[in-house]
């Protein structure tokens, strides 16, 4: 154990007060200790450090706003405790050696490389402070697999939602006429403008849109590259995507029953009226922890569902809300976008490789073909000796 893992006890006492020494129990805490509303102090027989209650309080409010994104309550978090159980290991605080195992175990079934490195670095966030297993074995396993698992490397870019294919969609989703189609249709066009992250589009505030006749205006607090940098961005109408139509029609919906704050994009019920939040909590469902929000994988959802609807077929990559975000960097790629325009419409970092190399290249390369460079073969007619031979 270092010198910065060095664990204290202390005793438990009324806030502000002194420990004495001698009392035979005493608080297990050390500098990283945090207690939520209602735990209780583990304890020890061996004091060396005096701390009140005061030190390790956390409020009810901090813990509220901790939940909105708590690594604990993550799909991968739920899977390792589930894998502990069926294992008899304790999940939290998990020792290095459970971490590393449930690593073997991600090995074992296939996974790539990127999904066990997102779900190892989302079980480790999970951990109390000052109680996270050593990682070091773990990426031994990882770079051992890394080398013979080829396929594990392979990176599967979203299917680019070109206008070609986006225009019948939305087209799909208005042709009943119903407010759920005008919500996604909306959704689509707003998303491939705004070239946003699903979780950006749907994090979006009725207050942080202004609709213009021929635009709108998109205030945004922050990006995935642009943390504590706020942005105002400008999306121009086209006659194609009809963002502005589509936006008004969905916000002048939301309106018409009293909603004129909070989230742009909201539940639709079959009924056509828009989930109340008393409704979403009644019914339990993970969905309940965005409140009024939808989830980024609802967009996943209704995308992948009217690219069907619409008789598409993608190139065998795979359709999800991300080609959004694909289609718009590809089309600007494909019409003479410079790097800096490709940049800044997506809110890449200044000098990303990512727009050029995952979005643009990769389509011109399929639509080059050096063979149509040879001529086609037409064969000589037979002579008729030649077939009576």
């Amino acid at each position: 154990m270092g010198q910065d893992d060095e664990v204290v006890d202390a005793e438990l006492v009324e806030d502000g007060e002194l420990v004495r020494a001698g009392s035979p129990v005493h608080p297990l805490v050390d500098l990283h200790t945090v207690l939520m509303p209602g735990e209780k102090i583990p304890t020890s027989d061996d004091p060396r450090v005096t701390y009140t209650k005061r030190d390790l309080d956390l409020s009810q409010e901090t813990k509220d706003l901790m939940s909105e994104s708590d690594p604990a309550e993550t799909g991968p978090m739920k899977a390792f405790r589930a894998w502990c159980e069926e294992h008899g290991r304790v999940a939290s605080p998990c020792t290095t050696a459970t971490f590393t195992e449930y690593s073997r175990h991600l090995m074992a079934r296939k996974l790539k490389v990127t999904t066990i490195q997102n779900y190892m670095s989302l079980i480790r966030s999970a951990m109390p402070p000052g109680k996270k297993p050593d990682n070091s074995l773990y990426l031994r396993l990882l770079a051992t697999y890394r080398k013979g698992n080829k396929r594990a490397l392979r990176r599967k870019e979203a299917f680019p939602l070109t206008l070609s294919y986006l225009v019948p969609m939305m087209e799909k989703a208005e042709a009943d006429d119903r407010p759920i189609g005008w919500r996604d249709a909306a959704m689509f066009a707003f998303g491939y403008r705004f070239l946003g992250r699903s979780r950006e589009d749907v994090d979006a505030d009725l207050e942080d849109l202004t609709i213009l006749d021929d635009r709108i205006v998109v205030w945004l607090a922050e990006d995935k590259t642009h943390k504590g940098e706020e942005q105002t961005i400008v999306l121009h109408d086209r006659e194609d995507l009809q963002l502005v139509f589509r936006m008004r029609r969905w916000v002048g919906y939301l309106e018409s029953q009293g909603i004129t704050t909070g989230p742009v994009f909201r539940e639709v019920l079959r009924s056509g009226k828009i989930a109340s939040l008393e409704t979403r909590m009644k019914r339990g469902d993970g969905a309940t922890k965005r409140g009024e929000y939808l989830r980024p994988q609802t967009v996943n959802e209704r995308v992948k569902f009217w690219f069907k609807k619409a008789g598409l077929q993608s190139d065998g990559r795979p359709v999800s809300s991300q080609g959004l975000r694909a289609g718009g960097a590809t089309d600007l790629g494909e019409n003479g976008a410079t790097d800096r325009e490709l940049e800044e419409a997506g809110r890449w970092k200044k000098g990303s490789r990512i727009p050029r190399e995952r979005y643009v290249r990769p389509a011109k390369d399929a639509a080059h073909d050096p063979f149509k460079k040879v001529p086609m073969h037409s064969p000589e007619p037979v002579a008729a000796e030649d077939a009576q031979a």
